[in-house]
């Protein structure tokens, strides 16, 4: 993960890719994202594809996210994050666990774990060694109803006790993240509010940015 020093920024995107990355142009969408500076994490989700689609879509990135600085996670999969030679992998609840992630991926893999609105989850995870913890949701999503809603407490409660990064996530857009970059969230997780902005995915980076210089 990156420091968070650089380019006057108090907090960085870690962007989620869209459902389906079929697109022509998606490639050369991610450049233009990731020459803006300001996401440093990019997580490749794909809930309904097959294990070599997924394989194969994160050797490309792979390649892009190293040119750029970027850190690629694979959701869920500490198996094919292995294949694919990622730099880590996120986890939930329901998926494996942090001790078999690693054990996988080895002691120099980001390991992230999806917290919910759990403190005391947080803390377990980070004793277990985890590189990042996960809080959300904060707002309503478009791309998954929330089972947990989080409060922006949360964040200002782990930056005060934990060295370990905290990502915020759940219906976050430029108009509403005012108060999570403030409240200490290392990371701040986007999908929708990028890849379906209105203004267009470039115009809502700029917004962003504005936002996490504080």
């Amino acid at each position: 993960m990156q420091s968070l020093d650089e380019n006057g920024l108090k907090s960085f995107l870690y962007l989620i890719t869209p459902p389906q990355i079929h697109e022509i142009n998606f490639e050369n969408k991610l450049k233009n994202i990731f020459q803006t500076g300001i996401v440093k994490v990019l997580q490749l989700r794909l809930k309904k594809s097959k294990d070599q689609e997924i394989i194969d879509a994160g050797k490309i990135l792979k390649t892009l996210c190293k040119n750029h600085n970027v850190t690629l996670i694979i959701n869920d999969r500490p198996d094919l994050a292995h294949k694919i030679g990622a730099d880590g992998v996120h986890i939930g609840e329901e998926d494996s666990s942090i001790e078999n992630a690693r054990a996988i991926l080895g002691k120099n893999a980001i390991i992230g774990v999806s917290c919910y609105n759990s403190k005391h989850q947080a803390m377990i995870a980070a004793e277990k060694g985890a590189d990042y913890v996960a809080f959300g949701a904060f707002y309503d999503s478009k791309t998954k109803v929330p089972k947990y809603k989080a409060d922006l407490k949360l964040i200002s409660d782990w930056s005060y006790i934990s060295e370990v990064a905290s990502v915020a996530i759940g219906g976050i857009n430029a108009d509403n993240c005012t108060n999570i970059v403030r409240a200490g969230a290392d990371y701040v997780a986007v999908i929708d509010s990028i890849w379906n902005a209105k203004e267009g995915y470039m115009a809502a980076l700029k917004k962003f940015e504005r936002v996490l210089q504080g």
